[in-house]
């Protein structure tokens, strides 16, 4: 019993992070309106919020929301470093209000938008 409720741990796990990878791309090409609610995430996964938060704390070491939040900003740095749109496009983009954004990118990586921008941009042809 208890090898079967790892696997579904193991099996969980990857279900939220493929989630997240396609939720966050239909959100940057403008297919889903807004980010999601961990609840309603875990309603697409067919699991308890409660359940899902504790599988990927186990799992992984942190909260369901960590991980969220950082691949929202591995987005947003990927944005930032490849192409022209600004900063405030960006936050945009990820359905974030420019100021509140930025506050969000420095508590992250220590570096607005646009410090980051100016410090690993790749030049594009």
């Amino acid at each position: 019993m208890e090898n079967r409720k790892e696997k579904r741990g193991i099996e969980i796990t990857r279900q939220y992070f493929d989630f997240l990878d396609q939720h966050i791309e239909d959100v940057v090409n403008g297919q889903s309106p807004a980010f999601m609610e961990l609840n309603q995430i875990a309603r697409e996964l067919a699991v308890s919020h409660t359940h899902l938060t504790d599988t990927i704390q186990k799992e992984k070491g942190n909260h369901p929301c960590h991980f969220y939040d950082a691949r929202i900003i591995e987005k947003a740095k990927h944005l930032l470093m490849y192409t022209n749109t600004s900063a405030a496009q960006v936050a945009m983009i990820l359905t974030y209000d420019p100021a509140n954004f930025s506050k969000f990118f420095k508590k992250w990586t220590g570096q607005t938008p646009g410090g980051f921008r100016k410090a690993n941009k790749k030049k594009i042809s």
